[in-house]
């Protein structure tokens, strides 16, 4: 009987093993009662979670489908849907190759504006030019992580600008009137910050200019950069008419 005992109680640890076992497989759930993650939620909370993932997932589909089409070459689809491709992509979502090829971007340019202000004697003054370039690239030196603003709105205002309107200052797009409104905007609010009207002044118009300056060709080009910078003004603007 004493060798028996033993025996006899591995077995019983043996099948309370087994039933602990079977007791985990058989009851997956855990010991709060509530599956993690999505499985956990209610029926409703569930549908409108995989119903938010579809949508998303769709809105990013069509947006990477009408980016595609805008950078690809020319084809019947993109001509086809053109213009619901320019209202998607322009201009926050515009894309180029300057930076790859055929050649990236060479010049160096800076856009400076100034403004006609009305005193409060009704008199008529125009303030020096404040150069919105160097402004931004002071921004930008030094700072890690720069604002999408400080990289990019000057610079692509006025890229859309020149790229809607002829060296005369015509439009030759659908957009011109948009470029010439967003740069008017940007104008009017650079000038509020620097106080440009002064104490009872008021902005009346605005004007831009831009320098270009070539960027030199390494000394084993034979390239040869312009010797001058190319100055381009442009006609004075309303500053009512920012918002328009």
């Amino acid at each position: 009987m004493g060798r028996r005992g033993p025996a006899r109680r591995g077995r019983q640890g043996r099948a309370g093993l087994r039933s602990v076992a079977m007791a985990c497989v058989a009851d997956p759930e855990p010991a709060g009662g509530r599956r993690p993650g999505l499985a956990g939620l209610p029926a409703r909370s569930q549908a409108a979670a995989l119903l938010a993932l579809l949508l998303v997932a769709a809105g990013v589909g069509v947006h990477l489908v009408l980016t595609f089409l805008h950078v690809a070459p020319a084809n019947t689809l993109s001509r086809q849907h053109a213009g619901l491709v320019d209202d998607w992509v322009y201009p926050e979502f515009e894309q180029n190759w300057k930076l790859f090829a055929p050649n990236p971007l060479q010049q160096d340019v800076s856009v400076q504006v100034r403004a006609e202000v009305g005193t409060a004697d009704g008199g008529i003054r125009t303030t020096g030019w404040y150069d919105l370039s160097a402004e931004d690239g002071r921004a930008v030196a030094g700072n890690p992580l720069p604002s999408h603003t400080q990289q990019n709105e000057l610079r692509r205002a006025w890229d859309f600008y020149t790229a809607t309107h002829d060296s005369a200052g015509r439009r030759v797009g659908l957009r011109g009137g948009l470029a010439e409104s967003y740069l008017r905007r940007i104008a009017v609010l650079r000038l509020a910050r620097h106080d440009a009207a002064g104490p009872g002044g008021t902005l009346e118009r605005v004007q831009y200019r831009s320098r270009t300056t070539v960027v030199p060709p390494p000394p084993w080009s034979a390239e040869r950069a312009a010797p001058r910078p190319a100055v381009r003004e442009l006609p004075w603007w309303p500053a009512d008419g920012a918002d328009g």
